[in-house]
């Protein structure tokens, strides 16, 4: 296996309205080098979910085409993303009776402790995608972060399960192979796309992700570090592009405009006067569209989604103890005073994500954006599991080494003992010897005694 300094990532984003592919290697600084790209219009996924497989292969073979041609590397394995209306998310608790504390808990256990989740019973036609640590009770000790090294006789885990539908995992599963490709590994597209916009300092203050992408928003919630909840509204920008289509009496494709170049989150931010004209239909006169008009449309969809946004927050328990408030991603992200609408509706501080906490500095610009968030943080995650499957190597190795050193001076106590015993049954042999002939003189001249004396 190939060290992570040597490796390439591929990571790909099946997306609602678009596919993309991300190449990546690390640098002598260890971020990120965008290496390939490739990108295409998505027409087989609704709201995060595949479902025409022939068009989403398609599309990802002509954004898989642009990437190895950019990056000259031919791509075969990829870190996918999964998200949709379909993921839910729970707590459950694990016990492990280890029946003495002469020992200390090892990592093992604790694996062992969260495999087990993966047993859980779920709902006919789901299956659990992610199972995340939250804390441990070693006996009456409660609160613990990690375990290892304790000693108890009670090991009992709280972990948040994540699940998804069968189907829509095997719908990706059967794009990518048809495509020609492998998949390396499944994630959850929030958990991605915290993984590139995130800080340190806001996963251990407490903050809420917000990713809001063509067909989804997608949150997660993280506090001391932790993944503590994680939700999907089956709303995104899609929905505000249809909004704005019915609303203005304009094409589709005349409403993503107006909306990209022109929408914004706050009606109050826009002058009344402000007017655009579009092109009218063939034989027709163009049509005059009001900026006050197209604001009032998209802030009232935004209003209605952040307001369930908020539910969630709430409902998760720890609304009061994020101190990095909400952090808006994703395409949707990009939209003009969303951040100032945001903080209105739900009281609490927000502020734009864009990945750039570990990509490198010279990366171009326009890959910085927020609707990249998700494609580059599978990369930032694919190279996460190859350090972690780096780590478990060695761990194997040093394992192995230290039964090989136990086996062999498990031999060489036996073969000394074997020389010990050798050399004992040697010496209980003359010992042996040397009282026979003793027994047997005095014999003698016990008997020479008794025949001198008859």
């Amino acid at each position: 296996m190939k060290k992570i300094k040597d490796q390439i990532i591929v990571g790909l984003d099946i997306g609602t309205t678009k596919i993309c592919v991300f190449v990546s290697k690390l640098n002598e600084n260890r971020k990120l080098e965008i290496i390939g790209f490739g990108r295409a219009e998505s027409h087989g996924v609704i709201r995060g979910e595949v479902f025409n497989i022939d068009k989403t292969t398609e599309a990802i073979k002509m954004a898989v085409k642009q990437a190895e041609a950019s990056s000259g590397t031919a791509i075969r394995n990829v870190y996918v993303g999964i998200a949709g209306k379909h993921i839910k998310s729970m707590q459950n608790r694990a016990i492990l009776s280890r029946g003495s504390d002469a020992d200390v808990i090892t990592i093992e256990e604790v694996e062992s402790l969260r495999m087990d989740m993966f047993k859980m019973a779920t709902n006919p036609g789901e299956k659990i995608i992610h199972v995340i640590a939250q804390e441990f009770s070693v006996d009456t000790e409660h609160g613990i972060q990690d375990p290892v090294g304790m000693r108890g006789n009670r090991l009992e885990g709280t972990f948040h399960i994540i699940t998804g539908q069968i189907s829509a995992a095997q719908n990706i599963e059967r794009s990518i192979i048809k495509a020609g490709l492998s998949m390396n590994g499944l994630i959850l597209e929030p958990l991605a796309s915290a993984a590139s916009v995130l800080s340190p300092d806001e996963l251990e203050a407490g903050v809420a992700l917000v990713d809001i992408g063509g067909g989804t928003t997608d949150i997660v919630i993280y506090q001391d570090m932790k993944v503590r909840h994680t939700s999907v509204i089956p709303f995104g920008g899609n929905i505000i592009t249809e909004d704005i289509k019915t609303g203005l009496g304009v094409m589709r494709k005349q409403a993503e405009k107006l909306k990209t170049d022109y929408g914004s989150a706050l009606a109050i931010e826009t002058n009344s006067n402000d007017i655009i004209i579009i092109p009218g239909l063939k034989g027709r006169e163009a049509k005059e569209v009001s900026i006050k008009n197209l604001a009032n449309i998209i802030e009232a969809r935004i209003e209605e989604i952040f307001e369930q946004v908020s539910f969630e927050i709430k409902q998760s328990g720890f609304a009061n103890q994020l101190i990095g408030g909400i952090v808006l991603t994703g395409g949707g992200a990009q939209l003009k005073h969303l951040k100032q609408h945001v903080e209105y509706i739900t009281g609490m501080d927000t502020r734009i994500g864009y990945p750039v906490e570990n990509v490198d500095r010279n990366t171009k610009p326009e890959m910085k954006s927020p609707m990249y968030s998700t494609s580059l943080g599978l990369v930032i995650m694919g190279f996460e599991d190859i350090k972690n499957r780096e780590v478990e190597m060695e761990e194997e190795e040093v394992l192995q080494e230290e039964a090989s050193a136990a086996h062999h001076e498990h031999e060489q106590s036996n073969k000394q003992q074997s020389q010990e015993h050798h050399v004992e049954s040697r010496d209980e042999r003359l010992t042996k010897t040397r009282k026979s002939w003793l027994e047997s003189i005095r014999g003698w001249f016990a008997a020479d005694a008794i025949d001198f004396e008859s």
